[in-house]
């Protein structure tokens, strides 16, 4: 097992190399200078040269990109242009609420979709099994941002019972800085109230970046599922006079759960990507919204570590999901050799 944990970060550092190069070509050819943004409208040609130099945006473009990778390396991705705060410390402050919303949209889909893929799969051709499958193709086509302002008219503006926007409210405060998670540190400090705040804030952005996932792991799991039931060993174990739901919870979904672990690694990186357009509307002051707020000031720099972070979280999510993975079925580890 250590050495399948070992191939796999080793694997995945020339991606994150290519990713380092890939986004610094990608913020040179994007329309608009960063030093005029900057500099304003009324800067004069001397103003612009004074902040290239200052930025190093006057230096030839091989040279930008070699002290690029190198601060890289070090953890140093310079200052930010629009506030002029080192770019490292924002991100550290931000990626941690998008974690949050992450996993919390992740742990949703996978505890409602798999039990439906399930019930879909031992249903086959069944009301309930059409059911889901309509559900399933409605959560991928439905568009995030239309979701969650119909959330947003409904749950907040005509019932008035969950937050609008926002992370927690503001007359009760942030819990004492840990880590960074407002329910894990509430839990920490002890805070009760702060907690069921954050987890009130939670619930509307979750449900809508959830969706697209739960769709996904239901249509997987019912495809495992069904696949898994043509197996000589369920054939056995029917016969052998072992129950529906035993079978089902034991055997079946033990087997079929493979293809679901993959999943999951790589809806990851897709509820990443859509928590932009999520965090944008709710106000939830993640890494979505500060890249948001780098692409209309085009603060490369801040682009580039949004980017870059965006890419390490999801190359660690993949290697602990291959290794769960290899957890639950030995024989992946084992034909890795």
């Amino acid at each position: 097992m250590a050495f399948y944990i070992a191939r796999r970060l080793l694997l995945a550092l020339p991606a994150l190399l290519g990713l380092v190069f890939l986004t610094f070509v990608l913020s040179r050819v994007i329309p608009g200078d960063p030093a005029a943004t900057l500099a304003g409208d009324a800067a004069t040609p001397a103003q612009l040269a004074e902040i290239r130099a200052q930025y190093g945006l006057d230096r030839p473009i091989l040279e930008q990109a070699v002290i690029h990778v190198r601060q890289v390396l070090t953890g140093d991705f310079g200052r930010s242009v629009f506030s002029g705060r080192p770019v490292a410390e924002e991100i550290a402050q931000r990626l941690p609420a998008t974690l949050e919303l992450t996993f919390a949209a992740l742990l949703l889909s996978t505890l409602l979709g798999v039990p439906l893929g399930l019930v879909a799969a031992l249903n086959h051709n069944g009301p309930v099994d059409h059911l889901v499958r309509v559900l399933s193709v409605g959560g991928l086509a439905m568009a995030s941002f239309w979701l969650a302002i119909m959330l947003q008219l409904f749950f907040s503006m005509e019932l008035d019972i969950l937050p609008l926007r926002g992370r927690v409210d503001v007359e009760i405060g942030m819990p004492p800085l840990r880590t960074g998670l407002v329910l894990l540190d509430s839990l920490l400090a002890g805070r009760g109230d702060i907690f069921v705040d954050g987890a009130l804030h939670l619930v509307l952005p979750a449900v809508t970046l959830c969706l697209p996932g739960l769709a996904t792991i239901a249509r997987f799991t019912r495809s495992g599922v069904l696949e898994t039931l043509q197996k000589d060993f369920v054939l056995y174990a029917r016969a052998a006079g072992y129950g529906r739901v035993r079978l089902a919870a034991i055997y079946v979904l033990r087997n079929a759960v493979n293809m679901v672990v993959t999943q999951i690694g790589l809806l990851f990186g897709a509820l990443i990507s859509g928590a932009v357009a999520v965090e944008a509307i709710f106000d939830w002051p993640g890494l979505g919204t500060y890249a948001v707020q780098a692409i209309l000031s085009a603060d490369y720099k801040a682009l580039l570590a949004v980017t870059l972070v965006v890419g390490v979280v999801y190359a660690v999510v993949n290697v602990l999901v291959d290794v769960a993975q290899a957890l639950i079925d030995p024989r992946v580890a084992e034909d890795a050799r």
